[in-house]
C-alpha cells in the first residue's frame, strides 16, 4: 500500500466492496428455514461490510 492516508483507504475500501460482494454470492446458497440464523449473520455482515467501505470512502475525501 501506498504511504499516502487517501490511498491507503481507497484500497481498503475495495477490498471491503469485494467482500462485500463475495458474501451476497454465498447467499443464493443458503435457502431454507433450516438456514435462517447463517442467512440472517451473512445479511448483518453484507450491510456492515457495504458501511465499512461508505466510510472509508469517505475518509479518503476527508484525507485528499
Amino acid at each position: 500500500m501506498s504511504n499516502s492516508p487517501t490511498a491507503t483507504l481507497l484500497v481498503m475500501a475495495d477490498h471491503l466492496e469485494r467482500y462485500y460482494h463475495e458474501i451476497g454470492e454465498l447467499l443464493p446458497g443458503y435457502q431454507g428455514d433450516d438456514v435462517a440464523d447463517v442467512v440472517s449473520a451473512l445479511v448483518e455482515t453484507e450491510r456492515a461490510l457495504r458501511t465499512a467501505a461508505r466510510l472509508a470512502r469517505r475518509a479518503a475525501k476527508l484525507t485528499a
